[in-house]
């Protein structure tokens, strides 16, 4: 199979961004693992390795410092387009974002960019309806522990 091109499209900022610089380490029809080196390396982070989930709705990632250390781990609420004639896929930021702190501590994050977006007209209902349905998925994997086991392999096979 030829790698695919890969893009990241955002509301807020209005971008679309390659990701083509990225490491895919395993693809199939249900997932996509990468990894990656950050667009703007920072102290705190540089790296990380990605899990997403093309029919689920949400990116988990694996943020990790110089030394390899996670910071912590980021999920992104996402819409998955694969454009086949293209051999393509865009993945769609849908605002919300959960963080998991090494520790476990878990925090919901942009929630407020929901709300401009509608005030700017970028989403609608429609779109508002789908990543909160996806947050709750992605929050009862999170709560119960699953998203642990389910990106195990991938992230201690890229260390």
């Amino acid at each position: 199979m030829e790698k695919p091109l890969m893009y990241r499209k955002r509301y807020i900022p209005d971008e679309i961004k390659s990701l083509n610089d990225d490491e895919i380490l395993f693809i199939n029809d249900e997932v996509i693992v990468t990894r990656w080196k950050t667009f703007k390396p920072k102290k705190e982070f540089s790296n990380g390795i990605s899990y997403t989930f093309l029919n689920r709705g949400y990116k988990i990632s694996k943020f990790m410092n110089d030394s390899g250390e996670t910071v912590y781990y980021y999920c992104d609420i996402i819409n998955s387009e694969f454009q086949k004639e293209k051999n393509t896929w865009i993945f769609t930021d849908l605002l919300v974002d959960v963080k998991i702190y090494p520790g476990g501590f878990v925090e919901v994050v942009d929630v407020g960019e929901v709300a401009e977006a509608i005030d700017r007209g970028l989403i609608g209902e429609k779109t508002v309806k789908e990543l909160l349905t996806k947050l709750d998925s992605l929050l009862e994997i999170v709560y119960s522990g699953e998203w642990k086991s389910i990106t195990k392999d991938y992230f201690n096979a890229a260390r």
